[in-house]
């Protein structure tokens, strides 16, 4: 993918700038989630008890986890920042868990470009409004504004300074 610079970034503002490519969320990505966040209540973990005791017909995703795909994502979707040397989380101004996502569901998250503020210290906030949709639901898995920084060397591109 071709990166964008600054000047390309701020245009973005208040658009879609991508959408992913749908990604199945599987019993073995749950389990190793639950494992790696010691979570193993059985609607994430025992797909029989979970048909049998829930309405959703099954396990479902951790909310978590499916908030946490956003990263890989991300990279398969959106335009790298050129001269941008690291990229790090700031954190969600919202999160909402609209509807869960079913074992063996396809997602793909919708980034909307909210907001750019560009610091004289060369890091680059990034504000996306994102939704994750769910195949053939009409609800989303969730929504988000989600803050990301990006550091540019402001040295190598004169926007950033």
């Amino acid at each position: 993918m071709k990166a964008i610079t600054t000047d390309q970034l701020l245009s973005g503002v208040g658009t879609e700038v991508g959408v992913s490519p749908w990604r199945t969320v599987t019993q073995t990505m749950i389990d190793q989630f639950a494992d790696a966040t010691d979570d193993h209540q059985f609607i994430h973990c025992d797909p029989e008890r979970a048909a049998a005791e829930t309405p959703f017909g099954g396990t479902i995703a951790h909310g978590f986890l499916t908030l946490s795909l956003l990263s890989a994502m991300t990279y398969e979707t959106i335009p790298r920042i050129e001269g941008g040397d690291m990229g790090i989380n700031h954190g969600f101004e919202s999160v909402k868990f609209v509807t869960p996502v079913k074992t063996g569901s396809r997602i793909r998250t919708r980034f909307v470009l909210a907001d750019v503020k560009i610091r004289p210290s060369g890091w680059i906030q990034i504000t996306h409004d994102v939704t994750i949709e769910i195949e053939n639901s009409v609800k989303p898995a969730l929504t988000a504004r989600w803050l990301t920084l990006t550091f540019v060397d402001p040295e190598r591109n004169a926007t950033a300074g």
